[in-house]
């Protein structure tokens, strides 16, 4: 295959994009392809061996940012979709991108070296810039690019807000000086985020998809869970927790994989609701679960200051009882509604699913172990990337061709894009934070609402705020939103700091199935063609754990692994009663355990949940007896009733 077919072809796979983007000719993707290449060369040769001062990086990684964004989205809902070549006024916008960040890498060194003084032109440069990523934006993440149109106005008119919330006002050159020319902006720790973490671990997600890790993801479910009743459900729980764990988005987690899980689960007897929620919820819970948490956990590391195996010890036990909550309420509904699992001819062999295609599952392994021997996550990702097309060579039917790893590259860079310009645009939301104290001001607005302190109201009124800050948002730019806002709230009042970020984290990724902004199960809503809010009050209900299991850390980090010096056996043991009361709130809110349960049984259940989850002798003990008193009283009903399931 010759160069042109080569990229025609890749072209042509460009062009499988949902209907919001525009239709180019073959001629034009292709000339796309290439700089999509182009941008994957650059970021990968300046986060591993290239030098590059951070700003510059953060400056060209906005250049390819723009230009992609501006070419791709219309810039207004009736624009024809099916063009030659993106418009006039979006090269002109493209010049004006290339033309005012290049100005800015020339002349950020007069201004560092002036001590931020500024003339006429650096002020005109920092405004057209400002607008160009708002318009960057409006089409990209046009929910994000209002709430930050709403911190930019915070600037000028909080001088008219009574109370702690107001200021004195700021002047537009001091804005613009903070927005362009700082480090807390537009150039700053959210197009950071974007130009090194988040692009990596994009890109490797599609390389391992382009490898097969996926197939081999589903095929190992399918033969570890698919025969047990709910099988199909249990299958798309773990698949697409491994998938969103690597890829850190749940929409898009959901849009992939969702099409695929949500009609087994249909076909198998689920209500079409209850089938997007679930796909929403197993997608919305790879974000932070171990060893990769979509990339944030490596965000989370940089911000503590600590080794990223910290933050992913301490994130074990939440992930693992969310999982385990889901598994429960689809286990449990499938139990009651009397669905089946796969039939045995529909199950492929275990040994055989992982000596055939268990070499995939290598590279993360091997991400694993060069994080932990010390090994920078974004070395550690690179280097697996070339390790995932090596692994494929194992085996002849699993071999990556050229024109998979050219198609691997392309999603890897395209999947970055809307990430990024979130990112670049939250830049505005954290100067807006920095330059007018709004973090600190909110904190003393929250701290004098709640009396003496008190860590319950103050959680409840961060939760609030984690969950309204990351709505419609990427997962690792929610959670960058949110620590600048919220994380010194919970500090103040005397939080573990791990504890505070992981509490921020946890509900900033929830509001993708929380309503009314629930873009997780919107999605997953159309596939199964189900009511949008009917599954997302599901998806809340399936959830629930991760609603309530933060508030349990932020009294007693015990539960978080490798925060507080204790031994393993007291670690196990606060572990297990915390599983232990999460099947208890599955089987309260399914209302089934070993039989349909009365709601007497349900209340108390729900009673065991907290006594479980609260460490502690007395609270364990009370619970435990509570759950098996229940357990002992319908193992004698179904004893009795064998036959009846009511």
């Amino acid at each position: 295959m010759g160069i042109t077919e080569l990229f025609l072809k890749l072209g042509l796979f460009f062009g499988e994009m949902r209907a919001k983007y525009r239709q180019f000719p073959n001629a034009t993707k292709a000339v796309l392809v290439l700089l999509l290449c182009l941008w994957t060369v650059f970021q990968l040769y300046y986060t591993t061996l290239g030098a590059i001062s951070a700003l510059n990086l953060r400056a060209c990684h906005a250049v390819f940012l723009l230009l992609f964004t501006f070419a791709l989205w219309p810039g207004f809902s009736r624009e024809t979709k099916t063009r030659r070549s993106p418009p006039l006024w979006d090269l002109l916008l493209i010049a004006a991108s290339i033309g005012t960040l290049s100005y800015v890498m020339l002349n950020y060194p007069r201004v560092a070296m002036s001590g931020g003084r500024l003339n006429a032109v650096d002020l005109w440069v920092a405004g057209v810039l400002l607008l160009l990523v708002f318009e960057a934006a409006r089409r990209a993440c046009p929910n994000l690019a209002l709430l930050a149109a709403l911190f930019l106005a915070y600037n000028f008119f909080g001088a008219y807000l009574p109370g702690a919330l107001g200021h004195n006002g700021l002047t537009l050159k001091r804005v613009l000086a903070t927005q362009i020319w700082g480090t807390q902006g537009v150039l700053g720790i959210g197009i950071g985020v974007s130009a090194t973490y988040i692009f990596v671990f994009v890109l490797f997600g599609a390389f391992l998809k382009y490898s097969g890790f996926s197939k081999f993801i589903n095929d190992f479910a399918l033969a570890l869970v698919g025969q047990s009743p709910g099988g199909p459900a249990k299958v798309a729980v773990l698949a697409s927790a491994a998938m969103g764990m690597v890829n850190g988005s749940a929409i898009a987690n959901v849009a992939t994989t969702g099409t695929i899980t949500i009609p087994l689960m249909k076909e198998t007897g689920y209500r079409k609701e209850f089938a997007a929620a679930v796909e929403a919820v197993s997608s919305t819970g790879g974000q932070f679960c171990p060893p990769i948490m979509g990339a944030v956990g490596f965000v989370m590391a940089e911000f503590l200051n600590i080794s990223y195996t910290q933050v992913m010890l301490a994130a074990v036990v939440p992930a693992v009882l969310y999982y385990l909550g889901l598994l429960a309420a689809v286990h449990f509904e499938a139990k009651k509604r009397g669905l089946s699992g796969f039939s045995r001819e529909q199950i492929p062999n275990a040994l055989k699913v992982l000596r055939e295609e268990g070499h995939l599952g290598l590279p993360l392994v091997f991400l694993i172990f060069m994080m932990c021997v010390g090994y920078t996550p974004l070395y550690a990702a690179v280097l697996s990337i070339a390790v995932t097309v090596a692994v494929s060579y194992l085996k002849k039917d699993t071999r990556m061709s050229f024109a998979q790893i050219m198609c691997a590259v392309v999603e890897g860079a395209r999947g970055a894009i809307s990430v990024g310009i979130c990112c670049v645009i939250i830049g505005v939301i954290i100067g807006t934070v920095t330059l007018t104290s709004l973090g600190l001001n909110m904190g003393y607005v929250i701290l004098s609402v709640v009396e003496d302190g008190n860590l319950m109201l103050t959680g409840f009124f961060t939760m609030l705020m984690s969950v309204i800050l990351g709505m419609g948002v990427p997962g690792v730019a929610a959670y960058v939103i949110v620590q600048a806002v919220a994380v010194p709230v919970l500090i103040k009042v005397g939080v573990v700091p791990i504890c505070a970020h992981l509490f921020c984290l946890i509900y900033a990724c929830l509001s993708n199935i929380t309503p009314p902004v629930a873009m997780s199960c919107y999605v997953a809503a159309g596939i199964a063609d189900s009511n949008q809010l009917k599954t997302g009050l599901i998806a809340v209900k399936l959830g629930l754990i991760g609603f309530i299991m933060p508030f349990f850390f932020l009294y007693n980090p015990v539960l978080l692994l490798g925060v507080q010096e204790i031994g393993v056996w007291h670690s196990l043991m606060t572990a297990g009663s915390a599983a232990l009361g999460t099947l208890a709130l599955a089987s309260a809110l399914q209302g089934y355990l070993l039989k349909r349960l009365s709601w007497p049984e349900r209340l108390l259940l729900l009673c065991v949940c907290p006594c479980l989850l609260q460490p502690g002798l007395t609270s364990d003990v009370c619970g435990l007896v509570l759950f098996v008193g229940i357990l002992l009283w319908q193992h004698a009903r179904a004893v009795k009733e064998p036959n009846l399931n009511t």
